[in-house]
């Protein structure tokens, strides 16, 4: 398998890709990244790929802008050296939030940037938790869209109670997020009604099920600015859980979010390493969850022409 695989990242979470490259039992593959003095990206692809089976690791974090360029590249300079098969493997596929037209004269981003990841080089996506699953009719080209969801379930039963335990989804929006590990981890499930006032402000009313004395899961897609986590902390206190727990696939964790997590009554927040958590964003509360193991057997699968969706039946 190892002669026609290769594996190269980006820079956005090499670690996450290195992990990868551990569990397949192959080296990371070589290629240079640099910067001209005009600040134009450089790419230079250091082995021989004509012909290989290639997949790229790279999600889209901070500077985004940066990392989806970064990846444009390298998907050209590998379609250039006549990779025979190139995948974008995008753990975190941030553009997923823009997959609506509500409001005027706005651009429809997740679809655009499908688009481009097409243009640039790539005959297949392999991404993890979008935040619609809209998004992945957006693509042209194959997607194989992985979930968490059994790694949390894992996480929680083994830390909770399970006979005193409900999921909870922040919104109505999340409910078949929600439900769908509610299901896979045999609990109840509680919608918080909310709000939103601003994309970094909401407020919060009724919870809808059973609550009270019980240990509650919160369960979303991603963490961004943690508003809506923190303000759902809140609503659940009040309505008498016992304790409060989060599980999200991507901890991107920007903006106030530490501090909010810290000065919030929750227990503790499982996230995955999709993204990478700097020193700065490392706090006793959370938890990472390495999916390493679960993307190495799906590029094994995709490799050898195997089911991918049979890890999840």
């Amino acid at each position: 398998m190892a002669i026609n695989l290769k594996i190269f990242s980006g820079s956005a979470n090499p670690k996450l890709a290195s992990a990868i490259c551990s569990h397949l039992g192959i080296e990371l593959s070589r290629m240079k990244v640099s910067r001209f003095s005009n600040d134009n990206l450089f790419v230079q692809i250091q082995e021989n790929v004509r012909e290989k089976d290639v997949f790229v690791v790279q999600p889209f974090i901070a500077p985004v802008g940066d990392t989806l360029l970064e990846l444009f590249i390298i998907l050209d300079a590998l379609k250039s050296a006549s990779a025979r098969r190139i995948t974008a493997v995008i753990p975190y596929y941030s553009y997923a939030r823009s997959d609506k037209k509500d409001a005027p004269r706005i651009s429809i981003a997740g679809r655009l940037m499908a688009d481009l990841l097409r243009t640039a080089g790539a005959n297949r996506v392999l991404t993890m938790d979008l935040h619609s699953d809209a998004v992945h009719g957006f693509f042209s080209v194959p997607v194989d869209h992985l979930t968490a969801i059994p790694y949390f379930v894992k996480h929680f039963r083994e830390r909770l109670d399970m006979d005193r335990a409900v999921v909870v989804a922040t919104d109505a929006g999340g409910a078949k997020r929600a439900g769908r590990f509610a299901q896979r981890i045999h609990l109840p499930l509680a919608i918080i009604d909310k709000r939103r006032v601003a994309d970094t402000e909401v407020e919060q009313g009724l919870v809808v099920g059973d609550v009270k004395g019980r240990d509650a899961i919160i369960f979303e897609d991603e963490i961004s600015t943690g508003g809506t986590l923190v303000a759902s902390v809140a609503t659940l206190a009040a309505a008498g859980a016992r304790r409060i727990y989060a599980g999200a696939t991507h901890g991107v964790l920007c903006g106030p979010a530490i501090d909010r997590l810290t000065e919030s009554a929750i227990e503790s927040v499982a996230v995955t390493d999709t993204i990478h958590l700097p020193e700065d964003k490392r706090m006793n509360k959370i938890v990472t969850l390495s999916v390493a193991p679960l993307f190495a057997e799906a590029i094994r699968r995709i490799h050898t022409g195997e089911s991918v969706g049979a890890l999840f039946d």
